[in-house]
């Protein structure tokens, strides 16, 4: 894209939502991006004044689906499109149009119906159509988006199943994160059977019931651990993108490395 805004500029433009304080980006940009790289200072663009947050979102959303395609999308990612689509979206006319008017600056000849007609239903079971999927796996998708931002990661990355992701949905916050911290020291891989038997005991799951629940086996002894609460700055900071063993030897090697300074600073004392 950068090389082929350097040849020949920013073709189709991108759109924009006139706010009080400048302009929200609605569509465009990664070709933002690219004409920054190139240098250009200004850049073609539609701009949009007064949409409510539903017109406003399609634009987003629907610029997304065109450039790539629903199958492609993460886990977590088609949580958030589901969920958007059945909760907002209420007047399906509408959103054909806004599509519409996407594919013809994007230069793409726009399909009749847009295939997407659902005939102003939200329900489940119609827009499983719309996306080739059955009405449950919409709702499970819809439940997923009650995770946590770290147990979404585990879903994406193919470290918990989908039907997993869904019963920890049940947990609250603060569950959650106990299972959460748990699964990125790596002392706990998280099955199915296991998510299910969390969710029946939401609401009480402590550490101790945790360790008693993914330990189950008799004379198997549940690692002792506890949980650290970490700032979100040092958490992106030191150990983002970091394995769980990668991050467990790191804070070891870290306090080994601060309790030997501390015991020679007392020798020499």
């Amino acid at each position: 894209m950068v090389e082929s805004i350097r040849n020949h500029g920013v073709l189709s433009p991108v759109i924009v939502l006139k706010q009080d304080d400048g302009y929200e980006m609605l569509a465009g940009h990664n070709r933002l991006n690219a004409a920054k790289i190139v240098g250009l200072k200004e850049i073609p663009a539609v701009v949009k004044n007064d949409l409510t947050d539903e017109e406003a979102y399609v634009y987003v959303i629907e610029t997304n689906l065109i450039q790539r395609s629903f199958s492609e999308l993460l886990p977590s990612e088609r949580t958030v499109v589901l969920s958007e689509r059945y909760e907002k979206i209420g007047c399906q006319s509408k959103r054909n149009d806004i599509r519409r008017e996407i594919e013809i600056l994007n230069g793409r000849k726009p399909e009749a119906t847009c295939g997407h007609d659902v005939h102003k239903s939200k329900s489940r079971d119609s827009i499983g159509e719309e996306y080739g999927m059955t009405g449950r796996n919409i709702a499970r998708y819809m439940r997923v988006n009650q995770l946590i931002e770290p147990l979404k990661e585990f879903l994406d990355n193919g470290e918990i199943a989908l039907v997993a992701a869904v019963d920890l949905s049940y947990l609250d916050e603060e569950e959650q994160e106990l299972v959460a911290e748990q699964a990125q020291w790596g002392e706990l891989k998280i099955s199915s059977k296991m998510a299910k038997d969390f969710r029946e005991a939401a609401g009480a799951l402590d550490l101790d019931r945790l360790n008693a629940i993914s330990h189950p086996a008799a004379g198997v002894t549940a690692a002792k651990m506890v949980s650290v609460k970490m700032p979100v700055e040092a958490e992106e900071k030191y150990f983002s993108g970091m394995k769980a063993k990668e991050r467990t030897d790191l804070e070891m090697q870290a306090l080994d490395a601060w309790f030997a300074g501390k015991e020679a600073a007392c020798v020499q004392c």
